[in-house]
């Protein structure tokens, strides 16, 4: 007899239906996804869209910060209900405690939580000094943000956002502030830390080719309403250990900006040949 087939498991991530006004803005208009929950396997997923179409407001509704105005935000089947550890959250400015060292930083988090698995005082400090490590910065670990560069500061801030094992990690803009050698380099810590962590990854940005060479999935958005009008799935065969440099010279990246390129200026286009309002 042939045993009954385990039930599916909810999705990381579903929005059904979400619509967020702001007065008589639509920031986002009767929007449905779903992030499947594959075992060992986040999803990385960036966002594209020009400014006010709701790219942010999709990651603070997936944070906690607010509520849509209809439909439901659902994470593994649950609705949201507001912040959490189960998310992280790493922003376009630097967001470090400029009283607190890059170890103090860091273990920040672990230090608030007062759950039943909370690590020991050495078990925290063992795993901040391992993160520290991972994103390249031992031997800063007294420094005080004031003594980092931009670089440096958004390495902490990743650092922080992980030690507390978030299941989904959210990206608003993050290297958008840095110069291009160390945005790539930025690109390329993060694209190893996915594939060694595996968390659910949603990442707005204005870059078609970082937008490619991160994500799995890339969403186009339109504006006026904020919609999801493009969903390019497997943009380029995920590498690991390829530089962005690399990526970005191979056959198979340049075809993939050349159609995200593309579906971006019909969404540019689209928006410049709407009657104003």
């Amino acid at each position: 007899m042939t045993a009954p087939a385990a039930p599916a498991k909810p999705p990381v991530v579903e929005f059904r239906n979400v619509t967020v006004r702001f007065g008589d803005f639509v920031a986002l208009h009767d929007v449905s996804f779903r992030i499947e929950d594959v075992p060992n396997r986040g999803e990385f997923v960036t966002m594209l869209g020009p400014s006010g179409c709701g790219k942010s407001t999709v990651l603070n509704l997936i944070a906690g910060f607010q509520q849509p105005t209809s439909g439901e935000v659902l994470l593994h089947g649950v609705p949201v209900g507001g912040p959490d550890s189960d998310r992280g959250m790493i922003f376009q400015q630097y967001s470090s405690f400029p009283h607190l060292t890059v170890l103090g930083n860091v273990t920040f988090g672990m230090e608030l939580d007062r759950s039943a698995g909370r690590l020991s005082a050495k078990g925290r400090h063992e795993r901040a000094m391992d993160l520290i490590a991972q994103v390249g910065l031992s031997g800063h670990e007294g420094k005080y943000p004031h003594q980092l560069s931009g670089g440096q500061q958004q390495r902490v801030a990743i650092a922080r956002s992980l030690a507390v094992e978030p299941r989904i990690l959210l990206m608003d803009e993050p290297f958008s502030a840095l110069d291009e050698p160390t945005r790539l380099e930025m690109q390329e810590l993060v694209v190893g830390l996915w594939n060694r962590i595996q968390p659910t990854i949603f990442c707005v940005t204005h870059s078609i080719t970082e937008a490619v060479y991160l994500g799995e999935r890339v969403w186009i958005f339109c504006t006026r309403p904020g919609q999801i009008v493009y969903d390019i799935r497997d943009a380029i065969p995920q590498s690991p250990g390829l530089t962005p440099m690399a990526a970005q010279e191979l056959p198979a990246f340049k075809q993939a900006a050349k159609v995200v390129g593309e579906a971006f200026r019909k969404v540019g286009d689209s928006k410049r040949a709407a009657p104003s309002r």
